[in-house]
């Protein structure tokens, strides 16, 4: 009696042990040739890659239906359209608002912006938890607070 879910023969085993290491290679070559910008913090277009890039490397790694050239090929790709992108955005500002999101000003002068909150879906006691990380006590000792396009919240004081 055979069990394919827990054991379906040395060759899969062996096929991983080999694609594996030579993959993961290639893909650390990939980010240190295409510069630190490709690690930054996420904003939704590097996450929407970074899962791409994930998905990409495990598919290669697991399935004996993709050859290695073709996976180190795919994730070659992603790598490249990335570092296009950010090339691009860093010298256009109408392609930059396209693809990267807009700071949102949640507080200022002290006073809540209800509507970008909702809008942001941020509440109050966020604020107040990002405006605390700067050694602020109460929101109105705080001239601004932005959702940053990355998603974290920078506090500026009076």
């Amino acid at each position: 009696m055979e069990f394919p879910v827990f054991f379906d023969g040395w060759e899969g085993l062996a096929r991983i042990l080999i694609v594996a290491p030579i993959a993961y290679v290639a893909l650390v070559a990939f980010l240190r040739v295409s510069g630190k910008r490709t690690l930054t913090k996420l904003n939704a277009f590097d996450l929407v890659i970074t899962v791409a890039l994930g998905s990409t490397l495990s598919t290669q790694i697991l399935s004996k239906d993709t050859p290695l050239l073709e996976g180190v090929l795919a994730v070659a790709t992603l790598i490249s359209l990335q570092w296009i992108v950010t090339f691009t955005s860093v010298r256009s500002a109408r392609f930059r608002h396209i693809v990267r999101a807009k700071t949102t000003v949640l507080l200022k002068d002290g006073q809540l912006r209800k509507h970008a909150m909702r809008r942001e879906r941020i509440t109050e006691g966020e604020i107040l938890q990002a405006a605390r990380t700067e050694g602020v006590e109460e929101l109105n000792q705080a001239l601004v607070v932005y959702l940053q396009s990355d998603g974290s919240l920078a506090a500026i004081l009076k």
